[in-house]
């Protein structure tokens, strides 16, 4: 399935990466008209990137087990997953400012983006209707109670 000579299996990897940034891209949409700190391309590559590094974990398994006596190899696809949501936490970290001690900004665009990570490995992992309704129902919620919170917002400045 991954030899290295056959691209067929090689551009459906990219498709699957592509796909997996175009859902990345639905998030970031909304991150990028609530003028938050990781917006549309953000949301684009970390989507892309965690796609990306499924389809290679998966790959390179299966070059490795090719290699081995009777087809085996140690690997475990979770470790890639691990090593990406790892990666995806620093990154969310980044965007969650901490103004003393009274009001902290960035944790729902952090959310997103682990939410858009674990969105690309869906799509990699070929959970394909997962990660689309998925896609759909995380921006149903940030416009939908986006707009509640500011609508209680606005009520208790008001008070």
């Amino acid at each position: 399935m991954w030899d290295q000579t056959d691209w067929l299996p090689q551009l459906q990897a990219v498709g699957l990466i592509a796909l997996a940034g175009l859902l990345g891209g639905v998030i970031g949409l909304e991150r990028e008209w609530a003028r938050k700190p990781a917006g549309l391309r953000t949301h684009i590559v970390v989507a892309s990137a965690s796609a990306f590094f499924m389809v290679l974990g998966h790959a390179v398994i299966w070059q490795f087990s090719s290699l081995q006596p009777h087809g085996t190899v140690v690997g475990d696809p979770v470790r890639v997953m691990q090593a990406v949501v790892v990666g995806i936490s620093f990154l969310g970290a980044g965007t969650i400012i901490h103004e003393g001690g009274q009001r902290i900004e960035g944790l729902t665009t952090a959310a997103s983006l682990l939410l858009t990570s674990a969105i690309g490995m869906a799509v990699a992992a070929g959970q394909i209707i997962t990660a689309t309704l998925t896609t759909l129902i995380s921006v149903i919620i940030l416009l939908l109670l986006g707009n509640i919170e500011l609508r209680i917002l606005r009520r208790s400045e008001k008070s």
